[in-house]
């Protein structure tokens, strides 16, 4: 049975212990900083397998927060991550507060509040965490803790999306993800990628759907022989995957399996990534639909016109194949642009700490 007071009292623990993993000495230089970056987008989909997700997503994200900077160690950052979408009114149809302290040391990083999403869970795959979440909630409201070594990374998280009420559900998707390197340098990684929403139903005495817990789980092994060819990029990995899917009370787990696979290439601005799928079907309630298929591919051919220091546009075509469903397709354009932090001013912080 899953325990939700567990899983949070564990990764408490967890948390704690990255905030006195290092004694480091703390400088006392303060300093205010500011963040801005944004990210446009044009996305069509025509979809025959999934007709409700056969729609255009378009519009901006542009996001500007302030960062207060204790020492090198503690971090307060304050700002808003705005979204308009092309024609929609209000102007802004959904805007999401980024409030957070991050405790952050050469191994260790802490965050909690509502931070982004970004660089953070965007390397899960699109099975588990489909890729609309960038566009309509682009933060994770809870916790992280993440240690990089040259062995690799493991970062564990909690977001909450729902609190509970009369009317709204409580729901939180706790997860965890890493990558191991076992001979820093050396091509062979193995990577593992898992993640479980728990929905507890609202407050009220209604009728409703029973308590339910829906995820998934992928472990992966692979070959990145980037920068080691003549190719800027070019990874491979295999493995498998579960989706973990109940309603308590009425069933037991539900566990389809299956196979997944990858490659990415990458030559200059042009780059290559596809992504196969063989096994029973699983229904993801955060994934991409297609993997409720019993198979699935997805090709991506990647334009990137133009790459900056501080932007870059990328053309995608996607061609994604099921069975019955062979011309399903996704036109998608992105442009990604990002300043970085910019000191403001400095101060000194003796007396806050």
């Amino acid at each position: 049975m899953i325990n939700k007071f567990t899983c949070l009292f564990l990764l408490a623990i967890l948390c704690s212990t990255c905030l006195f993993a290092q004694q480091e000495q703390q400088p006392k230089d303060g300093s205010l900083d500011v963040h801005f970056n944004g990210l446009g987008y044009m996305d069509n989909r025509e979809y025959s397998a999934f007709v409700p997700r056969s729609r255009t997503y378009s519009g901006t994200r542009t996001a500007l927060d302030f960062g207060i900077n204790l020492d090198s160690l503690n971090h307060f950052v304050v700002g808003l991550n705005a979204q308009h979408e092309f024609g929609g009114r209000p102007f802004f149809v959904n805007t999401a507060p980024v409030f957070y302290y991050r405790y952050e040391t050469r191994k260790w990083t802490f965050n909690v509040g509502e931070f982004p999403r970004e660089g953070l869970l965007t390397q899960y795959p699109r099975a588990l965490l489909n890729d609309t979440l960038r566009y309509e909630r682009p933060n994770v409201e809870g916790l992280s803790t993440s240690l990089h070594t040259q062995y690799g990374y493991e970062t564990i998280w909690i977001d909450w999306v729902s609190r509970q009420t009369q009317t709204d559900r409580e729901q939180f998707i706790f997860g965890d993800c890493g990558t191991y390197i076992p001979k820093p340098g050396a091509p062979f990684f193995l990577s593992h990628y898992f993640l479980l929403l728990h929905d507890a139903g609202d407050a009220s005495n209604n009728p409703q759907p029973g308590i339910t817990d829906n995820g998934g789980a992928q472990i992966r092994v692979g070959l990145d022989f980037s920068h080691r060819t003549v190719f800027d990029s070019l990874k491979f990995d295999a493995g498998g995957m579960l989706s973990l899917e109940r309603v308590r009370g009425l069933d037991g787990f539900q566990i389809p399996k299956g196979f997944v696979a990858s490659a990415f290439i990458s030559y200059h601005k042009f780059a290559l990534y596809d992504e196969f799928y063989a096994g029973q079907g699983s229904h993801i309630i955060y994934g991409d639909s297609f993997y409720e298929k019993s198979v699935y591919n997805r090709l991506d051919v990647i334009y990137s016109p133009f790459v900056f220091k501080h932007i870059k546009g990328q053309f995608i075509m996607s061609f994604h194949q099921s069975p019955g469903f062979y011309g399903d397709s996704q036109q998608a354009f992105r442009l990604i642009y990002d300043i970085g932090r910019k000191k403001l001013v400095r101060f000194r912080s003796d007396n806050l700490l």
